[in-house]
């Protein structure tokens, strides 16, 4: 008698109900960790390590990057907010924040009954309308000027920081890229981030040069410089053993001490080149000499240097090397045998600074400064850390703008206006059920703003309904004035977002929605998996 295996039908459902609402729960778990954080007065998280270290933040991506998160959809979220961090910049809380609204306006609609497909394909819809209308908002500055910056960089700065730290940091981040903009041409890695633990936060500053977090290795070596040439070098200055095991073998006093003399001349050799450089072009003169060398310099050479009253630094870093030909001109030299004062850059002034045990060695009065360093002053590391990635922030906004030549309104403006297009769209062109995912869009659009509301201790409806009122009639999207809760003109007020953020925030958060609302089980994986991760 063969056996028939019975389907239970309630069973299969009641399995896919699950893995829906785990990922459902998950997402909305994460929501609620980041939901305070968003905006110029969302509060403030502690991150405390294992050795017991402190960080305390508001930056989205950091706390994503360094929480300790263990469900594997929750993984998933953060690491695609994260992703947009990476590409742009900013927008990690927001992007967190949608993801959770909208797979909790999804879950009413397939507790109703609807099925998930049909509410996938109204995301899309509603994704790719939003999109057009991302175009239709943009604004395009006549000329995009320091002004303009400040307050794109102030805008970004005040969602990370207090609001006496972020204005002053917006000047610093600005005139740092406008520093090192050349043509359309905009590195960041052309911004060197130093910190000294050391004062308070409030003296954080720009440097147009160089600080280098080492310095001269001689105690006769001067401690401050004027007028300086500069060798910007990549050659040893030491004895160097042999790759391949060799010896020498002498027989009295004299053989030895003749063996140390040609040991030592090919070093000597090096150093009394340079030395010829600096006597040709600092003698009757007022100017000085400054070497900075990739590689070593040993003792002997090092004693030398210092009797002809010259700063030398070795092991400088290699990123600091091109920093240093960019803000100082002069060429990197490889040998020493043709050296003329044409591969010299040139400052006003190199001095050194010692911090308890740290030294500093500053390069400042460039003459060709399009690289520069942010200092960063701090009584902890864990204001030092935030001012840091807050830094990183503020430069990618500005540095977007020049790459995107436009903006969007900001303080919530575009989603709010984006909501509003929606409506009418879903009103008017959407057919069948498909207008019930366009209805979950829009409405969970409405979260971001409706968080900066919250954080702010305003009457989150009331002002929604003002700004929705507001930008029907105005026919321009209106943002939230945080401390009165009313609308305002977020161009008026100089309230600016970044054009890519909000576009990457569009592509990525819709996707990954889509994704989660159509898997119906989660299974542990086999060694296969495990293997093509490998």
């Amino acid at each position: 008698m063969s056996s028939l295996q019975v389907i239970n039908p309630k069973a299969d459902l009641l399995k896919k109900q699950a893995a829906l609402n785990m990922n459902i729960n998950a997402a909305k778990g994460l929501q609620e960790v980041l939901k305070s954080n968003i905006g110029p007065k969302g509060t403030l998280k502690m991150l405390v390590g294992g050795a017991g270290q402190v960080k305390i933040t508001k930056d989205g991506n950091v706390l994503l990057h360094e929480m300790q998160i263990q469900h594997p959809t929750a993984t998933m979220i953060a690491r695609a907010a994260t992703a947009q961090d990476d590409m742009v910049g900013d927008g990690t809380t927001s992007n967190v924040l949608f993801i959770g609204e909208l797979m909790k306006m999804s879950e009413r609609r397939i507790s109703e009954g609807i099925h998930p497909a049909i509410i996938v394909d109204g995301i899309e819809l509603a994704k790719k309308k939003s999109l057009e209308y991302l175009d239709l908002c943009k604004y395009k500055p006549e000329n995009i000027d320091r002004e303009f910056l400040l307050n794109v960089a102030r805008t970004s700065l005040k969602t990370k920081l207090p609001e006496i730290m972020a204005n002053q940091l917006t000047e610093i981040v600005v005139d740092a890229v406008l520093t090192i903009k050349r043509e359309n041409n905009i590195d960041l890695h052309m911004v060197e981030i130093q910190h000294m633990q050391h004062k308070l936060t409030t003296e954080t500053k720009l440097i147009k040069g160089l600080v280098m977090d080492h310095g001269g290795r001689h105690p006769e070596m001067p401690k401050k410089l004027e007028h300086c040439y500069i060798l910007n070098c990549n050659v040893s200055m030491e004895y160097e053993k042999t790759e391949v095991h060799s010896q020498f073998i002498y027989s009295n006093p004299e053989q030895k001490e003749n063996l140390v003399a040609s040991e030592r001349k090919f070093t000597d050799d090096q150093v009394r080149k340079v030395l010829e450089l600096k006597r040709k072009v600092c003698e009757g003169t007022n100017k000085s000499f400054v070497i900075i060398n990739q590689k070593g310099i040993d003792p002997c050479s090092l004693d030398m240097l210092a009797k002809d009253g010259i700063l030398a630094l070795r092991r400088a870093k290699k990123r600091n090397m091109e920093r240093l030909i960019l803000a100082c001109g002069g060429n990197a030299v490889h040998s020493f045998d043709d050296i003329t004062e044409k591969d010299l850059g040139f400052a006003e002034s190199v001095y050194e600074q010692t911090l308890g045990e740290e030294k500093y060695t500053f390069v400042e009065g460039v003459t060709n400064p399009f690289s520069c360093t942010i200092l960063i002053k701090g009584p902890n590391e864990h204001s030092i850390a935030q001012i840091k990635e807050a830094i990183r922030d503020g430069l990618r906004a500005v540095k977007n703008v020049f790459d995107d030549q436009c903006v969007l309104p900001g303080a919530g403006a575009f989603e709010i206006g984006c909501h509003d297009y929606l409506v009418d769209y879903a009103r008017d062109h959407v057919e069948g059920k498909a207008v019930l995912g366009v209805q979950a869009f829009y409405e969970a659009l409405l979260s971001i703003p409706k968080c900066i509301i919250e954080n702010s201790g305003q009457d989150a409806q009331d002002t929604i309904l003002k700004c929705v009122k507001k930008t029907r009639e105005n026919k321009i999207p209106m943002g939230i004035d945080i401390n009165n809760g009313e609308a305002l003109n977020p161009v008026l007020h100089g309230i600016y977002d970044n054009y890519c953020v909000k576009k990457a925030f569009l592509n990525i958060g819709p996707v990954l929605v889509q994704q989660l609302l159509l898997v119906d089980e989660v299974m542990r994986a086999g060694k296969q998996m495990n293997k093509g991760q490998e």
